[in-house]
């Protein structure tokens, strides 16, 4: 058996699944595929075919057959598994209850409530999933077939969900601003092409067994064989209200002009990824091309957000500096953003809904569902009293349904667009637990 160091100062690239610590290619072509077990042997099976499949973040620059794939487990996965009920008490009540349990906290309510969730999401059919990703049509098709061998002879395992996902030709989101700019670097992790350009956050934030930001060892589920270099994973489908969108800044701009102006004050960026905090008066495209620049500010100039607006998505997401008078480390509530775009582009200038289905595979990763996720879900974006802007929600993603206010400072008097909808509609959601390679195969050989 090997010896695991109960307090390591190094990354273990060999044991984290590559996804925790590695970029995706650019560009990138994916698919989701969601697994239920019926039958301990075929789960027991399919465990042994996956250690030979899974890659590891020491892998990533070689992966097996050209893709990368990695998978995570439900509560109920691990339970049907047979992972004993002590080591299933030892992982957090969030993960143990699941994410359609609080789906009222998280503010999946309304159209978002879990009773308009796409079947099998939040349901009790779910128990894996497995993440595929390649640089070319081609290679995501050879992960495919290798995931198919994974379970494709197991009767006792069904495949209950499937969707493709990719970057879109732009490298832009549904809504036409730069995507995946924002992570932290991970102390320790040196691999080149690693995620992160933002200052570094301890290992303990994102990885069960390393130092957090607390100055303690982050503590995973037991035994150590199945918790240490595992990760938490919040896994959620959110379409995106495009037209609607286009036609709440086509109607609240002063000016024509204006549209763009007015959707970077809600984002925080330009379209580009130029921060409004470095560029504020117009895009500067070089400067969101820039991976060192683009996340080298901090607010500390801006209190009153007349550059950045206090409640734009990107300020309330990761505040940087902004809480002045608050002792905690904004650095506790961080997370691993692995988000991919689903569904077709809406053609550029089309004001009207197509019916299609588009958004955004939200893919968070953490060691702590409740003080990360959860947090920054409930407090930061849906907080009503976010740095003491008591009536406003996020304008991006906050559940504002038609009654939402966004205040943009300005002088001499503020600026205020009302009656925002709701341009984020959760269709479902999962919380999985991101195993190590060790922890893989200790499932597969539990008697």
């Amino acid at each position: 058996m090997n010896v695991i160091d109960t307090e390591p100062k190094n990354l273990n690239y060999d044991d984290i699944q590559g996804i925790v610590l590695q970029e995706r290619p650019t560009p990138y072509v994916g698919t989701y595929v969601l697994l239920s077990i019926d039958h301990l042997q075929d789960g027991k099976a399919m465990l042994q075919r996956l250690l030979d499949e899974v890659t590891s973040a020491g892998q990533w620059s070689k992966p097996h057959e050209g893709a990368w794939v990695n998978v995570g487990f439900t509560y109920r996965g691990l339970e049907k598994l047979g992972v004993p009920q002590d080591s299933l008490n030892s992982f957090d009540i969030e993960f143990r209850e699941g994410m359609a349990a609080r789906a009222a906290k998280l503010g999946d309510v309304n159209e978002s409530s879990t009773e308009h969730w796409e079947d099998p999401l939040g349901t009790d059919k779910v128990d894996v999933a497995l993440a595929l990703f390649a640089s070319t049509e081609e290679a995501l098709h050879q992960a495919e077939e290798a995931a198919r061998r994974i379970h494709s002879d197991l009767r006792g395992i069904s495949v209950i969900y499937r969707l493709e996902v990719g970057m879109n030709p732009d490298g832009r989101t549904h809504l036409g601003f730069m995507d995946g700019i924002s992570n932290p670097r991970i102390e320790g992790n040196h691999i080149p092409g690693a995620v992160g350009q933002e200052g570094e956050v301890k290992a303990g934030e994102f990885l069960f067994g390393y130092l957090n930001e607390s100055g303690t060892i982050t503590k995973g589920p037991e035994p150590v064989e199945l918790g240490h270099n595992g990760s938490y994973l919040s896994f959620r489908k959110l379409h995106m209200r495009v037209a609607a969108f286009r036609r709440y800044l086509r109607e609240h701009a002063d000016h024509r002009d204006d549209e763009e102006l007015l959707a970077a004050k809600m984002v925080g960026r330009w379209p580009s990824g130029a921060p409004l905090s470095l560029a504020p008066e117009t895009d500067d495209p070089a400067l969101g091309e820039d991976v060192h620049r683009r996340n080298a500010f901090t607010y500390a100039d801006d209190p009153k957000g007349f550059k950045c607006p206090v409640s734009s998505h990107i300020r309330r997401a990761f505040p940087r500096d902004s809480l002045q008078d608050s002792v905690v480390n904004v650095n506790i509530h961080r997370l691993l953003r692995r988000s991919t775009m689903y569904g077709p582009v809406l053609p550029e200038g089309v004001m009207e809904d197509d019916g299609q289905d588009r958004g955004i595979i939200f893919a968070g990763i953490c060691s702590s569902l409740s003080r990360q996720f959860e947090f920054i879900k409930t407090d930061w974006l849906n907080g009503g009293n976010f740095a003491g802007i008591s009536t406003e929600k996020d304008p991006i993603t906050g559940k504002n349904e038609g009654e939402g206010i966004f205040t943009i400072p300005d002088k001499p008097i503020r600026h205020r667009v009302k009656e925002l909808p709701s341009f984020s509609i959760t269709k479902g959601g999962e919380y999985f637990f991101i195993p190590s390679m060790t922890a893989l195969r200790w499932m597969a050989e539990l008697d």
